[in-house]
């Protein structure tokens, strides 16, 4: 009963928390203009840390109330979003800045809405700056819906399997750590998406990576600390190219249109800034040499390859999805790879546009590689979770291959496959999840036969392997047919190549389910069970959009067109000017 009544009084203050912040969300509905200064922006990435908090103060006599103050503290972020990316003006886009003098008078000069900027370290010119335009407005709504689904699968996946090895899959131990861990990592990953400040980005970047390594480390499978240790080196050696291009970049900058100097929100001025839009308008006229951009780009690329994962960089990602929790897995494959082609489009094609330019072949072409490497080691494998695993490094490689094109379909195709890997990976990693906690292995050649015993898990492994695929009406096809498109106009040979992955892709998944559910049934498996509701609830509000956006991606497509067509028309632009 106390139990009963405490969950009653956080599901009220959180709620409350939430009613409070309706009013100031400038929705659309409401009339307000989403130009206007807001903290919603402030209240998504921050809530799921604040649900942490509570989670960490909370007694172990209230163990069993972690798990719904995590669902609350992830599922009102997602509410928040939703009411944004309705509200968004997608018309809003970047104009009229390009070698002008800096200002803060009109932020839709630099396409942003949903604006909070605030002062917070003035002597180093860093401000808490956050907002949304395009590109960024899709992606946050995917990492609140992920952590959501995250979070609610890790209710599934609490009990121990394969108890005599010595470990648990799931999150039977520890599930304060587990569940402040998840938040944590929830809020670097929204923070990621809405930051605007160079500084405060790698703050939300770095806030990252200790919870998904402790998280690997904890809850993983046998192998989890060599995974956990190779995951995190890998990504801290991105980090620090990262950290160095970032203070390479600052020092370099210098304001435009006969400034002398940075404006402040707080009314001072600083000669370098870590503003991203300044530094993305001062380089439509080329800030700094064409050295300065080079090597700019490079340390960045790297750390953001390493987080796609690009080819050479991905050997850490099999190892960590192996080892994962299925919720952890979600996140990772969802949205932490997403993260790495975000920054490249947000920093190397927004900030550093010559050289995107002078570069952007070497990226169709790393792009290919990933595609086909990917595509044929997936073939090669034999556990199921390590198979999604290198198709997504093959999926990111489209994504790549889009960028790399710069054209209008192109580039536009990338971002749609970016939104669309994450909800049918997120798809596959759950379902693969379930059939583990059944089967207690994830050998391809252990089943046999299962479809007349599980129709429903065959029937929503059959959407996510047609959609990962790209079967025509399913997500998964409107991405990759706006990529070889737009690629095929800039570098026909190098999607020649690439196409030819589709059949690849469509071997492995088609063979995939041929051992799993084709043929005589493993009598090993007569019993087992078919899904039951949670995890239908888990699986229900990816594959819906999987459906509803392969029949109709306008809304999608809507919401950042524009803003990625004044963004490859940036980098274009420096062909002509410079």
């Amino acid at each position: 009963m106390f139990r009963k009544r405490s969950f009653h009084l956080l599901s009220l203050l959180l709620g409350a928390i939430a009613l409070t912040l309706l009013p100031s969300t400038a929705f659309a509905q409401g009339g307000a203009d989403v130009t206007e200064k807001s903290t919603l922006l402030t209240w998504i990435p921050f809530l799921p840390l604040m649900g942490a908090i509570v989670i960490l103060l909370m007694p172990k006599r209230l163990e069993g109330l972690y798990k719904q103050v995590a669902l609350i503290a992830s599922a009102i972020p997602l509410v928040l979003a939703i009411q944004m990316a309705l509200g968004f003006n997608p018309d809003i886009v970047a104009s009229g800045a390009a070698g002008t003098a800096p200002q803060l008078q009109d932020y839709t000069v630099y396409g942003l809405q949903y604006v909070h900027h605030v002062a917070w370290i003035p002597s180093l010119g860093v401000e808490y700056f956050v907002g949304v335009d395009g590109i960024s407005v899709v992606m946050v709504v995917l990492s609140t819906l992920i952590s959501f689904i995250a979070i609610l699968a890790s209710y599934l996946v609490n009990k121990p399997v394969n108890a005599e090895k010595g470990y648990l899959s799931g999150i039977a131990k520890q599930q304060k750590g587990y569940y402040c861990l998840i938040l944590m990592l929830a809020s670097g990953m929204m923070g990621v998406f809405v930051a605007i400040d160079l500084f405060l980005f790698y703050v939300f970047w770095e806030v990252m990576l200790l919870p998904m390594y402790f998280l690997i480390g904890i809850w993983g499978g046998p192998r989890k600390e060599y995974a956990a240790i190779k995951f995190f080196l890998y990504t801290l050696a991105g980090s620090l190219a990262m950290l160095v291009a970032f203070i390479f970049i600052y020092y370099n900058s210098a304001p435009l249109g006969g400034a002398t100097a940075f404006p402040m929100v707080n009314g001072e001025t600083t000669e370098h800034t870590f503003n991203i839009m300044f530094l993305s308008f001062s380089s439509t006229t080329g800030w700094g040499s064409f050295f300065t951009q080079n090597l700019a780009w490079i340390l960045l690329f790297v750390g953001f390859a390493i987080k796609v994962p690009m080819f050479p960089f991905h050997t850490w990602l099999p190892d960590a999805h192996v080892e994962a929790p299925t919720p952890i897995s979600v996140i990772l494959a969802g949205v932490l790879l997403k993260m790495g082609t975000y920054g490249m489009l947000r920093f190397n094609w927004q900030m550093l546009p010559e050289a995107t330019l002078h570069y952007s072949t070497m990226v169709a072409v790393f792009g290919l590689i990933g595609i086909l490497w990917g595509a044929y080691c997936a073939m090669a494998q034999t556990d199921f979770k390590r198979l999604i695993a290198y198709s997504s490094v093959s999926h990111m490689g489209f994504v790549l291959l889009g960028m790399g094109s710069l054209t209008s379909e192109g580039i536009n195709g990338a971002v749609f496959q970016m939104f669309s890997h994450g909800l049918v990976t997120g798809m596959l990693f759950l379902l693969v999840g379930f059939i583990y906690d059944r089967a207690h292995h994830r050998n391809l050649d252990g089943f046999g036969g299962i479809a007349k015993v599980v129709p429903i898990y065959t029937g929503f492994i059959g959407l996510a392997f047609m959609a990962s695929l790209g079967l025509p009406g399913l997500s998964g096809f409107i991405g990759e047919v706006m990529v070889f498109i737009g690629a095929f106009q800039r570098h026909p040979i190098i999607t020649v190549f690439a196409v030819t992955s589709v059949i690849i892709t469509a071997g492995y998944m088609l063979w995939t389910a041929q051992r799993i559910f084709l043929g005589p049934l493993n009598e090993k498996y007569a019993d087992l069970s078919d899904m039951n509701w949670r995890e239908w609830a888990t699986l229900v509000p990816l594959g819906i959009p999987v459906i509803v956006f392969g029949v109709y991606p306008g809304p999608i497509l809507d919401m950042f067109s524009g803003a990625l067509n004044t963004l490859n028309q940036l980098v274009l632009t420096t062909a002509v000017v410079n």
